[in-house]
């Protein structure tokens, strides 16, 4: 079945990680054993031979560059220039990997027509076809550097990350939009560009809703309802999201998907974490939406962790392909599986694009 993963960051991989994605996944892990600078070296799941064979052919790709003040915990940038240039770097990545026929930029609705007419019939070099994705703007200097970004190729964005960021509060903060936030918004709207949703905090994702009436989805966010933490979407949050035929796609790092984990002592096998959470946040947005037209898949596989914080059941993405049959045990018919591993995506873009 085809797959649309709607979050993964390569160029990310690639640059900060020094991963060579046209490699196997098997390639890079032995190019990594006995490397400790990161915490997922020798554990990656993620390369483009790996996409292909799982027959995921079109993703959300990030550029990601956080901008962190003095005195902040958190690893980023010290300034927002700093920030920008890294994602000018994670954007030349790409460019390069389409001027070699590894992947291919997909912008419009003529473009998305013409890469799901190729992948009809897909080889082993098949181009895969990504969206550009900000995760978190604080690299948006000013907002002609968005308005830079979107002639670049830039068709959705996250305003916050983790922390507090330049136009509103993310992960494990609390904080409004404010007056820069309101500016950026006005700006996504006003470029037609997809509004994430994703590593809002509850203040500020309320307050979005408020004021921005553009497409927002949310790329890899799971369900409170499992996982008590302000990462997760409240029901009331997945019902607002469901509201406005926004699409939630599904993240397979394992905090997030069982509850009491500890990063660096927990195990994948200990927590018994497996495929089937997947299913139970897939079900619950189903449930509350009465269909299955607003859930997806949107894995963050190899987000800064890799086989030591994810499903014991996967190895590399590939595995993805284990997922249409589990949804079909679950009771889910031919087209509603076809619906939540890749048409709802699909039929988003479609609808902002047309």
């Amino acid at each position: 079945m085809f797959i649309f993963d709607a979050h993964l960051d390569l160029a990310m991989n690639a640059l900060e990680w020094n991963r060579d994605l046209t490699w196997p996944v098997a390639d890079i892990r032995a190019s990594e054993k006995g490397m400790t600078d990161k915490p997922d070296r020798a554990n990656n799941t993620v390369s483009l031979p790996a996409m292909r064979k799982g027959n995921i052919g079109l993703c959300v790709a990030t550029q990601i560059a956080r901008y962190v003040k003095k005195n902040s915990e958190l690893p980023g940038w010290n300034s927002p220039n700093q920030a920008w240039a890294q994602t000018q770097g994670q954007l030349a990545w790409y460019e390069e990997m389409e001027r070699v026929g590894q992947m291919v930029k997909i912008t419009n609705y003529t473009e998305l027509q013409a890469h799901l007419k190729l992948w009809e019939s897909p080889t082993d070099s098949t181009p895969i076809g990504y969206i550009l994705s900000l995760e978190g703007a604080d690299s948006i200097v000013t907002i002609d550097h968005l308005e830079r970004s979107f002639e670049q190729g830039l068709r959705a964005i996250g305003p916050a990350h983790y922390g507090p960021g330049t136009y509103a509060y993310g992960t494990d903060s609390v904080g409004p939009i404010g007056i820069k936030g309101k500016a950026l918004l006005k700006k996504i709207e006003a470029l037609n560009l997809i509004l994430d949703a994703t590593h809002l905090c509850d203040q500020s994702f309320w307050e979005t809703m408020d004021v921005y009436n553009g497409p927002v989805w949310a790329s890899h966010n799971n369900c409170r309802a499992f996982v008590n933490h302000n990462r997760q979407y409240a029901d009331d949050q997945i019902k607002e999201l469901i509201r406005r035929d926004a699409v939630i796609g599904i993240a397979l790092d394992a905090w997030m998907m069982v509850p009491n984990w500890i990063r660096g002592e927990s195990t994948p096998e200990d927590m018994n974490v497996t495929l089937d959470q997947m299913i139970d946040n897939i079900d619950h947005i189903c449930q509350l939406s009465g269909n299955s037209l607003h859930v997806g898949i949107g894995t963050d596989l190899d987000g800064a962790f890799g086989k030591e914080q994810c499903p014991k059941d996967l190895d590399t993405i590939a595995d993805l392909q284990k997922v249409p049959k589990m949804l079909e045990k679950k009771g889910y018919a031919h087209d509603d599986i076809e619906n939540i591993m890749s048409k709802n995506f699909i039929r988003f873009l479609e609808r902002v694009w047309s």
